[in-house]
């Protein structure tokens, strides 16, 4: 049985027991969140929402949150004494799904 959420822009494929990075929500460790914003769900069969599933509902548990290793953005244009280094961490909250209803 799995799950295809949207959270943030981005879409998950998900499973019970999976952890995964959710943009931050500003969450305590141990809390609950529900995610109503479900795509499809297959349990043996597959549905399919315009845009999402009605009454199905992924229910996860916050571990922590933190941020990502940085990434640097370089940008150089040559010839033209042009350049642009910038560095990004995402902040996220890690979660590890409980449960999938449909």
């Amino acid at each position: 049985m799995y799950a295809i959420i949207k959270n943030g822009g981005k879409q998950y494929k998900v499973q019970e027991g999976d952890v995964l990075l959710l943009d931050k929500m500003s969450l305590e460790p141990k809390a609950t969140i529900e995610i109503t914003e479900v795509l499809a769900v297959n349990t043996g069969e597959l549905k399919m929402g315009t845009p999402f599933v009605e009454s199905a509902k992924v229910t996860a548990e916050v571990i922590n949150e933190g941020r990502e290793r940085k990434i640097i953005i370089f940008k150089k244009r040559r010839r033209k004494d042009s350049k642009v280094k910038r560095g990004f961490r995402r902040d996220f909250t890690r979660v590890r799904i409980t449960s999938i209803a449909a």
